[in-house]
C-alpha cells in the first residue's frame, strides 16, 4: 500500500514538472492587434493634449492682452471701454436714439450721445478714465500722494466732462462718466465718497456697466412713454379735426335740406297753380264761340 502511494506521488510530481516545463504558446497576431490599438489610443491622446496646449496658449494670450488693456496700453484700454459702452447701448436702446463718435456743434466728439427730446436734451456718455493713477494707487496702498493724485485726476476728468458735454440750451443738464470696471466703481464709492458728491454737484453721474444698464432701460421706458404721448396727442388732434369736419358737414347738410324743403314748397305751389289753371282752360275749351 505504501509502495502504491509512493508511485502515485511520483506520477503526480512528474505531471506537475511536465506542466511547468511546457512553453506557453504566444499569439503573435493578437499581440500585433493590441499594439496597433495601443498606438491609435496614444495618437488620440497626443492629439487631444496638443489641442489643449493650443487652447491654453490662446487663453494665455487673451489674458495677456486683457492685462495689457487694463494696465498698460492707453489706446487699447480706451478702445476696450468704448466697445463695452457701445455693446451696452446697442443692446438696450433703439437705433435712432443714440450715436457713437458723432461730432457736436461745438466740435467735440463724445463717445456716445443719447438722443433725447429737449427738454431735457441729448445726454452725453464718456468712457474714458484715469486708470494710470488708479493702478499707481493700488500698487502702493500706503502712498498717500498716489491716492491724492488719483482723486485729483478723477475730479479733473469730471470737470472736463462738465465743460465739454453739458451745454445749456443744447444738451441735457447732466452727463455720464462710464467706468468699464465694477471693482473701480466700487472703490470710488467706498473710499472716495467726497469725489462722488463732487461729481453729483457737477451734474456728472458716474456709472458702471450694471448701473448704466439700469439707467438706459429707464431712459428707454421714458422715451417709449413720450412716443406714446406724442401718438396720443396726434390722434386727439386728428379726432378734433374730424369732429370739426363732421360739424361743418352737418351744417351743409342742413342747408341742403333747407333748400330741398324750399324747392318742395315751390313745387307744391306750382302744382296748386296748375291745378287752378287746368279747370279754367277746360271751361274755355268747352265754350261755343260759333263758326265764322
Amino acid at each position: 500500500m505504501t509502495t502504491y502511494i509512493f508511485i502515485m506521488l511520483a506520477v503526480i510530481i512528474v505531471l506537475l514538472v511536465a506542466v511547468l516545463m511546457r512553453k506557453p504558446v504566444v499569439d503573435i497576431s493578437a499581440l500585433r492587434e493590441d499594439n496597433a490599438r495601443l498606438r491609435e489610443r496614444l495618437a488620440e491622446r497626443l492629439g487631444a493634449l496638443s489641442q489643449n496646449a493650443i487652447e491654453l496658449k490662446n487663453i494665455s494670450g487673451d489674458i495677456a492682452n486683457f492685462k495689457n488693456i487694463l494696465m498698460g496700453n492707453k489706446q487699447a484700454r480706451g478702445t476696450f471701454g468704448e466697445r463695452q459702452l457701445e455693446d451696452l447701448v446697442a443692446d438696450i436702446m433703439p437705433p435712432e436714439t443714440y450715436a457713437f463718435q458723432s461730432v457736436m456743434e461745438t466740435g467735440v466728439r463724445p463717445d456716445c450721445i443719447i438722443r433725447l427730446p429737449y427738454p431735457p436734451g441729448d445726454m452725453i456718455i464718456d468712457s474714458k478714465f484715469p486708470l494710470e493713477s488708479y493702478n499707481r494707487m493700488m500698487t502702493n496702498h500706503n502712498d498717500m500722494m498716489a491716492r491724492k493724485q488719483f482723486e485729483l485726476d478723477v475730479r479733473k476728468h469730471i470737470d472736463d466732462i462738465g465743460a465739454k458735454y453739458i451745454i445749456p440750451g443744447r444738451t441735457a443738464e447732466s452727463a455720464m462718466m462710464f467706468i468699464a470696471s465694477e471693482s473701480i466703481f466700487e472703490t470710488l464709492h467706498r473710499e472716495f465718497p467726497d469725489t462722488i458728491e463732487y461729481a453729483g454737484r457737477k451734474k456728472v453721474f458716474i456709472v458702471s456697466p450694471s448701473t448704466l444698464w439700469a439707467t438706459l432701460n429707464t431712459i428707454r421706458a421714458v422715451l417709449s412713454d413720450i412716443k406714446i404721448k406724442r401718438v396720443a396727442a396726434k390722434i386727439k388732434k386728428e379726432l378734433e379735426m374730424l369732429l370739426t369736419d363732421l360739424g361743418r358737414l352737418g351744417d351743409r347738410a342742413a342747408k341742403v335740406n333747407q333748400h330741398f324743403a324750399m324747392a318742395q314748397t315751390d313745387i307744391e305751389q306750382l302744382q296748386t297753380s296748375i291745378g287752378k289753371i287746368t279747370p279754367r282752360a277746360e271751361k274755355l275749351r268747352a265754350m261755343d264761340f260759333g263758326e265764322e
